[in-house]
């Protein structure tokens, strides 16, 4: 019964269950009406917004290698406590809208070449100084630069210049690009004091959290800045971030209320935390997908039929089962689902020992093929990789698998070795999750997927806005990454966070997980 009312109680602090409703179904269950009333005000109450108090959130993805330059954020801890203490011109809603964040609004020219952003005013920095449009271009500027190794850098390709005119910036690009506000989401993209060219990682930004502790892949913390411009957000007096790679001992954390929300539950517990009193899994669908994924310029990748072999010796149905226990769906070997505008369905590639074979014989390869692996991957990607070991195994095909450590992971391992297990929490649009992990001169082209015909396909996409035309060019980027890439793309997954009893306000939010990284910041201290 405790659980059926936890149940109700939630539907009512989200909306979705009327008092009336409330009421007969708590009389149902034997619930006196004194004690159903206590319960709907209590769940009424959480509604709304409550300052005060500490949110904690345990959360998998942080190294002592961690950063506070924004260039640099490649894993969930950084990139998480960015989103609380910096911000973007503009920020994708959970509906996939986008809305005015440092940019109070934008347009374009009609060919959308030219792209002008009125930057909003009376916007302070931690260090006290206002934010202005040349902050805002410096900001572009220094992760255009190569020399910054930053992760926005694929996106930024098609900028032929950025100015500030008053109180706007404009963009002027080399090629039309009607997604060019969508791109400028991107986590990377933090506006910092003269864009962070004087100090990338001083933590200086305009978010709704002031940076108080910086312990790299231990402990972060943050208190509210009292000079943030908005009310729709920054509730809880402090917000820490504990790391937790372990996802038993951040489990535990959680169980035991040392934290109030956790990331990366593990598909295969859910249904154990579910009966956990007073504990709410927090799920849902999106972008993101598990991968592993293979460098085609590096020996034996560089072979187109080794690299096909290895993607039929993955059985897909299995991995999904086994893996996401139903919470999530199987991939095909790209990086785009139907969650994407635009999206174009081609043929499902199963798994198929004959057809692996075939291409495995045609490599010429022989021996054992090494692959990495890691818990922090994803969930369950240890596993994963022995699965993939075992469908490889009746294809004639031998998977080596070496666990890596949690600790350096991100810095040593993804992007560095020619096979290994990753994920991605996919991007809002498919031009900038091609740009971003596809695109040719893309820092973060983890696969090394490096065509000259894929790129002209990618700059021509973005210039075209007759959508069906456009349609059709991202269909032909998605059958050649298919067909001839590096990624192989075994599932889409749901985010599985968790929140403790003392969380309100959470919110489902499928650009990535906890809130698409903003539940320490959205989220408040239940009274």
């Amino acid at each position: 019964m405790t659980n059926e009312l936890d149940y109700l109680s939630r539907r009512v602090t989200l909306g979705k269950l009327s008092r009336r409703d409330f009421l007969g179904r708590a009389a149902a269950l034997g619930v006196t009406a004194t004690l159903a009333n206590s319960m709907f005000s209590t769940a009424v109450k959480a509604q709304s917004p409550q300052k005060g108090g500490i949110l904690r959130a345990g959360m998998q993805g942080g190294a002592a290698t961690d950063s506070l330059d924004p260039a640099s954020w490649s894993s969930q801890v950084p990139y998480f406590f960015g989103r609380q203490w910096a911000e973007q011109l503009v920020q994708i809603q959970a509906d996939g809208s986008l809305s005015p964040a440092l940019a109070e609004e934008w347009g374009a020219s009609d060919d959308a070449k030219v792209w002008t952003f009125k930057i909003r005013k009376g916007v302070q920095f931690h260090n006290g100084k206002e934010m202005t449009p040349a902050d805002v271009v410096a900001t572009i500027e220094r992760h255009a630069d190569a020399n910054s190794k930053s992760g926005a850098l694929g996106i930024l390709g098609g900028i032929q210049n950025v100015k500030a005119d008053g109180d706007t910036v404009v963009f002027t690009l080399s090629e039309a690009n009607a997604d060019l506000p969508y791109l400028l989401d991107d986590y990377h993209l933090m506006i910092q004091p003269n864009g962070g060219k004087d100090n990338p990682t001083e933590g200086v930004g305009t978010g709704p959290y002031k940076i108080t502790v910086n312990e790299a892949g231990v402990r972060l913390g943050a208190e509210r800045f009292a000079g943030y411009w908005r009310d729709d957000r920054g509730f809880a007096d402090q917000i820490e971030i504990i790391v937790i790679n372990d996802p038993t001992a951040r489990t535990s954390a959680l169980q035991g209320g040392q934290v109030d929300m956790i990331n990366r539950v593990e598909p295969k517990i859910v249904d154990l935390i579910k009966r956990v009193p007073g504990v709410t899994i927090q799920n849902v669908a999106g972008k993101g997908h598990y991968v592993f994924i293979a460098h085609c310029n590096t020996a034996p990748f560089d072979n187109n039929d080794l690299r096909l072999a290895l993607k039929y010796a993955l059985d897909r149905e299995e991995m999904v089962q086994k893996i996401l226990f139903g919470y999530g769906s199987v991939g095909n070997d790209t990086p785009i689902n139907k969650s994407y505008p635009l999206f174009t369905e081609m043929e499902q590639r199963k798994f198929d020992p004959e057809k692996a074979a075939e291409h495995y014989k045609k490599s010429g390869h022989s021996g054992s093929v090494l692959l990495r692996t890691s818990e922090v991957a994803f969930p369950g990607a240890v596993d994963a990789a022995q699965l993939y070991q075992q469908s490889a195994a009746k294809c004639g095909i031998t998977l080596e698998i070496k666990r890596e450590p949690g600790d350096g992971y991100w810095s040593e391992v993804w992007n560095k070795q020619p096979f290994s297990a990753s994920y991605w929490g996919g991007r809002p649009t498919q031009d900038q999750m091609y740009s971003t992990a596809y695109y040719s001169k893309a820092d973060w082209n983890d696969t090394r997927f490096q065509r000259e015909d894929f790129d002209k396909m990618l700059f021509a996409a973005r210039s075209e806005l007759d959508e069906t035309k456009r349609r059709q060019i991202y269909a032909d980027m998605g059958a050649m990454v298919n067909q001839e890439g590096g990624v192989i793309t075994p599932m889409f997954n749901d985010f599985i966070d968790a929140t403790g009893p003392k969380v309100g306000g959470w919110t489902p939010d499928g650009n990535q997980e906890m809130m698409g990284g903003y539940a320490l910041s959205k989220c408040w201290v239940m009274a």
